[in-house]
């Protein structure tokens, strides 16, 4: 039987909230937007975390990863709680929680406290993320209303990570680090007022939760990303990231037999069974590994390298807002007249060949001249992309699994983030170690009594010899990055289909939903 392109429509319920869409838009919106740009805000205020808490430095990398692992190994749990006891109810839970754990973490004053506040945000934000996208198919209906809600939401994720950047900067230069996380206690609870305002309640769907599911996906998931993250610090050799890496497999392959045999499983595997989803996934796992990626790096050169503020730093990506906003209102536009394939492809492309220009990055780089043309250039690119993988990764899914398939979409962009960061830190730490090598030759033959004193104290290369290191390491590192996108690309070319009926359920001409 042939099924709706898109999620179908809710069965009447509770009575429809009317006259307020673009209320419910920006709440929606606002959660999604907050929970994406705190995987990055912090990222500007690590150094001055470091100074406050006494980070070390290896211990610094897990203010990031305790959110990006919990919030990416939960996802799953989150959408189907919201399928199960009511989307609205288990967002405005997400919403409080992640909330409440901000305050927490703005508090901090010692590094177990803000890591534990970290992995609470983590875990708010896995149950709101998906139930807010799951929420657009109750309260807008099928067809140029809802595509419009979806490009919205997509730009808003896409874009998330680039405002992060700008939000943390402007925090820490003008106010402090600890008002990176204070930022989302005013915004929590005003949506958390504004939800049961303007926000319809999905039909609950009675079931049970898939526990033995729940817990394989995230342990698997979460040692996974931790195996990436050990191999970056410890090397590929080391006997805990082999043995991380062997638990993800054993894992995840627990978590595929318990959901073939599960009566209601967390995540149902007979969608994957439709060719353009699975794609989708795939290409979205690419795109957000070379995107945390771009975004890590170029942090790191125009701070390290060019000497940017904070504040300055920040700035430096509103370019990539701009052209991600560009691309997805383009995509979401044409979307009904194309099909979702050419812009896949056309966007993929695009995010390859700015990747690929950044490998030419060194250190007499300009911004302009180095950093801002292929920032733009792959930015357009994911905008083309995240409206369209948006709207096809929830392509004929059943209103009771529509939290698990958004959940997915989230899970493929927050895993794929930390193992792409992981797996390219790697590459660029190696890269800048072996340049560094060389350099001190160079730096001894050249260098004054001081700088060579200053040297044996932090074992820190000076500019302009670190400058190279660095430089080199960025530059090697966007080479992986790059043929992440290409898979993008080709996954898009070869996998993606277009289909009639999707076309007549974009433009919102499609028949009643098959059953």
């Amino acid at each position: 039987m042939a099924t709706s392109p898109l999620i179908k429509e809710p069965k009447p319920g509770a009575a429809r909230r009317e006259g307020h869409p673009g209320i419910a838009l920006t709440v929606i919106a606002a959660c999604q937007l907050m929970v994406v740009l705190d995987a990055t805000i912090v990222n500007i205020a690590l150094p001055h975390i470091q100074n406050a808490l006494e980070f070390s430095t290896t211990d610094l990398t897990w203010v990031v990863s305790a959110y990006t692992l919990t919030f990416g190994g939960l996802l799953l749990l989150g959408g189907r709680a919201g399928d199960i006891l009511g989307r609205r109810r288990v967002f405005m839970t997400g919403i409080l929680l992640f909330t409440f754990a901000s305050l927490l973490g703005g508090f901090a004053q010692e590094p177990w406290q803000l890591l534990a506040a970290r992995a609470l945000q983590g875990v708010g934000g896995a149950i709101a993320s998906p139930t807010a996208l799951a929420l657009i198919t109750t309260t807008f209906p099928e067809g140029p209303e809802r595509n419009r809600a979806f490009g919205v939401f997509a730009a808003v994720s896409a874009g998330g990570g680039a405002i992060g950047l700008l939000a943390g900067g402007m925090l820490t230069e003008w106010l402090d680090w600890r008002w990176v996380l204070f930022v989302n206690v005013p915004i929590g609870v005003l949506i958390a007022f504004l939800t049961p305002l303007y926000i319809n309640e999905s039909e609950r769907h009675p079931g049970r939760f898939d526990l033995a599911g729940a817990l394989t996906s995230t342990a698997g998931m979460a040692t996974l990303v931790y195996g990436f993250i050990r191999a970056a610090e410890e090397g590929w050799r080391d006997n805990l990231t082999i043995g991380s890496f062997g638990a993800a497999v054993v894992l995840l392959l627990a978590f595929a037999l318990v959901e073939s045999r599960a009566k209601e499983p967390i995540t149902p595997l007979r969608m994957f069974a439709d060719r353009n989803r699975s794609g989708t996934y795939v290409i979205m796992l690419s795109l957000a590994a070379a995107m945390f990626g771009m975004f890590f790096f170029i942090v790191l050169f125009v701070q390290n390298v060019l000497q940017y503020t904070p504040i300055e730093a920040g700035l430096a990506f509103l370019p990539v807002t701009v052209a991600i906003a560009v691309g997805a209102g383009l995509s979401q536009r044409f979307l009904p007249v194309l099909g979702p394939k050419p812009f896949m492809v056309v966007g993929s492309a695009l995010a390859a060949v700015g990747l690929a220009w950044q490998t030419l990055i060194d250190p007499g780089s300009s911004y302009a001249g180095g950093v801002l043309g292929p920032m733009l250039v792959f930015g357009f690119g994911m905008g083309l992309n995240f409206v369209t993988l948006t709207l096809t990764a929830v392509s004929g899914v059943a209103p009771h699994e529509a939290g698990a398939a958004s959940g997915l979409l989230n899970v493929t962009q927050q895993v794929g983030g930390s193992l792409g960061l992981a797996i390219l830190t790697t590459v660029f730490g190696t890269a800048s170690r072996d340049e560094a090598e060389k350099q001190v030759t160079d730096f001894m033959a050249n260098a004054s009594a001081e700088q060579k004193a200053e040297f044996a104290r932090t074992q820190q290369l000076p500019a302009p010899w670190g400058h190279e290191a660095l430089a080199q390491g960025i530059s090697t590192a966007f080479i992986p990055a790059a043929a992440m996108a290409v898979l993008a690309l080709v996954v898009a070319a070869l996998v993606i289909r277009v289909r009639k009926s999707d076309l007549d359920a974009l433009s919102g001409t499609a028949g009643p939903a098959g059953g």
